[in-house]
């Protein structure tokens, strides 16, 4: 009889000679003797024989929904099935399919601790299109979190709980974040409430300070146990978590008795580094912990959801991994070969140009964005209008402040002045050069929903798209729980046919 050790050496070893080079993730976990409970990914099969559905999306225009699988056994989704269902529409991402058997699957998170903003206080679904990628060239789409998003299940079968053992690896964006609480992957509170300290072993990713930190500004990898994010023993720094800077991020935490890690990479090429192994933390409340076994994605424990980022794939294991089977791991995901595409399509801007949104709604034809001050509207607009109207109605397109894949657009007669969204409110604000603000003023146009011109999409929430509602501009989704997300006309309303500037 094998014991665990010789069984893995003698996969992994399988795996340097190439005889396990199509395993997938939750294979080499297996081999490795900490068999994945949960396996989430939108962009791509975990397992290498696994054909069954990866993500179910929801379209805006009749409230149907299909299942997304991959292309082929073990392969890439079928992004183009998603195209082809959700054309000339909107779709939101409603399940994350468990390929690991086991039915745990992620859902719209509940109220707990804090409300989400949606109907009955449910945290919002994410944008099916929100996170485009590429994986060994084939197009896939990843989950775009904007803060109040979120997705959870809070009857696991076979997570870890009270002190028991396990492993979680998540691949994020690692341009994607902020410092608010708290963009989560992992184990939590089936409650969806804070039960104390040491209820929650999660993979975090952000550049929150009020509890632990690594080295630099971060964004870091960090654990959040509950009451507290850990970047190592200490409750305060882990000088050797280090900042980081990669596109495609691989985060890594496990812990049994008295024992965690938190590890990671870059998902796109390399090895990994180990930013903290040995006891647990030192404050009370997590020797030995006290899991419950839910997941979560997107959000804290306690249903926190002020935070953003972007997944594309994850696991959670029975047992605690080891660095060997985490480092073959790795090896898969570098060769599925994670690399960006276009956050764009229609008819094309260009950086420089000076443009005019002419909006399409039937009767409203002769109306473009324009802006009183900071309040941007549209507005009749002639070849008779006065120079100061057809100033206040041509913009000028600038490389996107926050993703130069998509842009942001400078008032014409206000220079130094950006479009942004505040309160989902269309504004017009002095550039103060803040994170916050490049996000808020960066657009990513599509084809027009109604097949005239462009859609500008939000980069920081891609449920929302430029819409006028009562002659003002909004960021509006298609249905919601504000007026301007009202579904009729939606298609319409945020179509623009882009030409030349005024002035």
């Amino acid at each position: 009889m094998f014991s665990r050790t010789s069984l893995e050496a003698f996969a992994l070893s399988l795996l340097a000679t190439g005889s396990l080079v199509h395993a997938g993730p939750c294979d080499i976990y297996a081999s490795g003797g900490t068999p994945c409970i949960a396996a989430h990914g939108t962009t791509r099969a975990l397992y290498d024989s696994y054909t069954g559905p990866l993500y179910q999306v929801k379209r805006g225009s009749d409230n149907t929904t299909t299942t997304i699988a991959p292309v082929s056994a073990g392969g890439v989704a079928n992004a183009a099935a998603q195209d082809t269902f959700c054309a000339s529409t909107t779709c939101l991402i409603t399940i994350i399919y468990d390929q690991s058997g086991r039915g745990n699957h992620l859902t719209q998170a509940p109220p707990g601790g804090f409300n989400g903003p949606d109907i009955n206080g449910y945290d919002n679904l994410a944008s099916a299109i929100g996170a485009p990628v590429t994986l060994n060239g084939k197009k896939a789409y990843g989950v775009f979190v904007s803060p109040g998003t979120g997705y959870r299940n809070n009857a696991v079968s076979g997570s870890a709980t009270g002190d028991q053992p396990e492993g979680m690896y998540a691949i994020l964006d690692g341009t994607h974040y902020n410092d608010a609480c708290c963009f989560d992957y992992g184990n939590a509170e089936t409650s969806s409430r804070d039960t104390g300290n040491g209820h929650m072993e999660a993979i975090y990713y952000g550049d929150n300070t009020v509890w632990g930190s690594g080295s630099g500004h971060g964004p870091w990898v960090m654990a959040d146990l509950e009451n507290g994010l850990f970047s190592g023993q200490n409750p305060k720094n882990n000088a050797g978590n280090p900042t980081i800077t990669n596109r495609f991020v691989t985060a890594i935490v496990k812990g049994m008795p008295n024992q965690w890690a938190i590890r990671g990479g870059n998902g796109a090429s390399g090895s990994l580094s180990t930013y903290w192994t040995g006891a647990r933390p030192t404050v009370g409340g997590y020797n030995p912990m006290s899991l419950e076994g839910a997941i979560i994605l997107g959000i804290g424990g306690d249903n926190s959801n002020g935070a953003q980022g972007t997944f594309y794939e994850g696991v959670m294991t029975s047992g605690y991994p080891s660095d060997a089977t985490e480092n073959s791991v790795q090896a898969n995901i570098v060769a599925a070969k994670y690399a960006v595409t276009s956050l764009t399509s229609g008819p094309a801007l260009t950086v420089g140009s000076s443009i005019s949104f002419k909006v399409t709604t039937p009767g409203y034809t002769t109306r473009y964005l324009s802006h009183t001050g900071s309040t941007v509207n549209t507005q009749v607009v002639t070849s008779s209008s006065t120079t100061a109207l057809k100033q206040a109605t041509s913009w000028i397109v600038r490389a996107g402040l926050a993703n130069s894949g998509c842009f942001s657009f400078e008032s014409t007669d206000t220079a130094g002045s950006f479009i942004r969204h505040y309160n989902f409110a269309l504004v017009l604000n002095a550039n103060d050069g803040s994170k916050q603000f490049n996000e808020d003023a960066t657009f990513c146009p599509l084809a027009g929903l109604n097949g005239q011109g462009n859609t500008i999409r939000s980069w920081g929430y891609p449920t929302r798209f430029f819409r006028h509602y009562a002659n003002i501009g909004y960021i509006g989704s298609n249905g919601g729980v504000h007026t301007f997300d009202n579904p009729a006309s939606f298609n319409d309303d945020v179509s623009f046919i882009v030409g030349a500037g005024f002035a």
